[in-house]
């Protein structure tokens, strides 16, 4: 049996930047992740500049490729317009392995399956024994399955569906672009220019809402693509894209239960408007961190509700 004080299921952005306050602290934790890193992640890759901050990190210090996004061509309702800002492209192959290795931990490569309280802690797969345990798992995370979801089950009108590839394309485009509501998407697309030659573009939409309609995410995938060949912005690529679901903010969901602690998409915490998920990863995991440090009340409701903000408003990027 491996005991230690803090047991984080999920190497992610919230369990790295959990990991690596606890390490700053001198507290005893390990993580588990089924996952071998550096591996593949689906996103986009958006970072703000808050996120730097929170990671008390200078873009000018991050050691891997880095796009800064000046401009971004955005459409709503067919309508384009050029928005000025202030923020950077890093891919999560990359940025998530680098995390990691930062948090100064050790990682157990181990999928985490059955959890059970036992004498005021917690005992994973018979193997891990913990008092604190941090579930950064994801949406599936087995933390939120066992602990948190039978007292507390999502919304399912919460839930966001994606479709998205990340590839290199010789030449390819290097203006941003968003398209907001087009083809009536209950949400929006993308298209991310990354360094070396990389792209992102992916498109996300609220699951009841495209139901409610008698549309399904792979069709809103083909007319997307179908514009951007007519754009040429594809290059004759074929994307071949893959999807995965994660749940917006919701209202009056738990996030601690005794000593137990959900963070970035095991909590559910996505921005409301853009659904951006890395930001709140990272302060989600840095609170619970700070939680366990010196009890601090756990609150991640206190993190913003909304991205879009931190993007389009000047004011707000100087925060």
């Amino acid at each position: 049996m491996i005991e230690t004080d803090v047991v984080i299921i999920g190497g992610g952005p919230a369990g790295s930047s959990c990991a690596w306050q606890l390490h700053q602290h001198g507290i005893q934790a390990i993580i588990l992740d089924k996952a071998r890193f550096p591996r593949d992640k689906l996103c986009a890759g958006w970072i703000t500049p808050r996120v730097f901050r929170a990671l008390r990190l200078g873009e000018d210090r991050y050691p891997h490729t880095l796009t800064t996004v000046r401009r971004i061509v955005v459409s709503l309702f067919r309508t384009s317009f050029p928005v000025r800002t202030t923020q950077y492209a890093i891919r999560r192959v990359e940025f998530d392995d680098w995390l990691l290795k930062r948090s100064g931990i050790p990682v157990h490569h181990h999928r985490a399956k059955d959890i059970s309280v036992q004498a005021g802690g917690f005992v994973i797969d018979r193997t891990f024994r913990c008092r604190f345990l941090v579930g950064a798992g994801g949406t599936n995370c087995p933390v939120y399955r066992s602990l948190f979801a039978p007292v507390s089950p999502r919304r399912p009108e919460r839930m966001i569906v994606t479709l998205e590839e990340e590839f290199r394309l010789e030449g390819a485009d290097q203006t941003c672009r968003l398209w907001f509501f087009d083809n009536r998407l209950p949400g929006y697309a993308w298209y991310v220019p990354k360094a070396d030659g990389y792209v992102n573009i992916g498109i996300g939409a609220k699951f009841r809402s495209l139901n409610a309609r008698g549309q399904n995410i792979r069709t809103s995938w083909n007319t997307f693509v179908e514009m951007l060949s007519k754009r040429s912005l594809l290059g004759g690529h074929r994307p071949s894209p893959r999807g995965h679901a994660y749940y917006l903010r919701q209202p009056h969901m738990p996030y601690r239960r005794g000593n137990a602690f959900l963070i970035g998409d095991s909590a559910g915490l996505a921005s409301v408007d853009m659904g951006e998920g890395i930001g709140p990863a990272v302060e989600s995991g840095l609170k619970s961190a700070r939680s366990i440090i010196d009890g601090t009340p756990y609150r991640p409701e206190s993190i913003g509700r909304f991205s879009a903000v931190d993007i389009f408003v000047p004011w707000a990027r100087l925060r």
